[in-house]
């Protein structure tokens, strides 16, 4: 169990999860530190699902910094693409991760894959989020929001393939979205409401 005023490693390197997370961690009082201000290197993710991805990352950080570490592996996962890019949502945009490719590759797969209609063009977002202590103990937790994708883009909000992903009911997606209302019912704050329930005193 974490308490008020533990000092947390963010275990990523991406400012936007950083500011995220650092965003969702700020009312229990936690002092968060991303594995980039302490120099922690980023490891290889090699596992074949987000939870063992997630862990590894977790790990990594709590071992290099002795404090414990909080990671997140997310990405989107597209029905009618049988669940892809999933895990590596991220390397879609080749190395330097450039969403805007991601997303149009997204685009043009669906598109060949003859998903034209919001049915056909159902996806979720993932997020599992590992702590893991400098024991080398790692818990996961995970969230998912579901909707379907847009295009063209839209919006300048949030990161990723925000732009492109409209959650069930609205009509707007997530890269238009005001960041607050996001991050009330994101797949990260999902995620996060769970881990604080077990977590957090």
């Amino acid at each position: 169990m974490l308490k008020k005023g533990d000092r947390l490693v963010v275990a990523t390197h991406n400012p936007g999860k950083v500011r995220e997370i650092g965003d969702l961690l700020a009312p229990f009082g936690m002092q968060a530190v991303s594995a980039g201000e302490l120099n922690i290197s980023e490891p290889d993710e090699t596992g074949v699902t987000f939870a063992q991805n997630a862990c590894q990352k977790a790990l990594h950080s709590a071992k290099s910094s002795g404090l414990p570490a909080l990671a997140d592996d997310s990405g989107l996962e597209v029905n009618a693409l049988g669940g892809q890019p999933g895990i590596y949502s991220a390397r879609w945009g080749g190395p330097d991760k450039d969403f805007a490719m991601a997303m149009a590759r997204v685009h043009s797969e669906l598109e060949a894959a003859g998903a034209t209609t919001i049915e056909q063009r159902a996806a979720n977002f993932i997020c599992v989020l590992a702590l893991a202590l400098p024991d080398g103990t790692c818990s996961t937790y995970e969230g998912k929001v579901f909707g379907s994708i847009a295009w063209p883009m839209r919006g300048k909000h949030g990161f990723g393939y925000d732009p492109i992903f409209v959650p069930k009911d609205h009509d707007i997606t997530f890269g238009e979205m005001d960041p607050v209302k996001k991050h009330q019912m994101s797949h990260r704050a999902r995620a996060f409401e769970i881990f604080t329930r077990e977590c957090l005193s």
